[in-house]
């Protein structure tokens, strides 16, 4: 059973920003960046089943990149909302957690 990826306004902003930052110091990182979102898009899709982070959050990491994506999943309605793209060494406090 295939899920639809919902992107938040807020993720989406986080995304541009993380794409714009890798922009400024490499000319292959941001085709990079979101070769490896994309990657992340179709497991989730598949299998989106991963580990909770707080209540009915969960978490996804980005490979070779310090992100984890952040989201809710509905079962009934077949979705996965992004809540979040987390940078790691962000303040912990700014994590989602609801």
């Amino acid at each position: 059973m295939a899920y639809n990826i919902i992107v938040s306004p807020k993720a989406l902003q986080e995304i541009e920003a993380a794409i714009d930052y890798y922009a400024l110091h490499s000319v292959d990182a941001p085709k990079n960046f979101i070769d490896n979102l994309m990657k992340v898009y179709n497991k989730l899709e598949e299998n989106p089943y991963k580990r909770l982070r707080y209540k009915n959050i969960r978490a996804i990491r980005l490979e070779k990149f310090p992100y984890l994506l952040y989201f809710v999943l509905n079962k009934k309605q077949n979705t996965v909302r992004v809540l979040s793209c987390f940078h790691d060494k962000q303040n912990p406090l700014k994590r989602p957690n609801h």
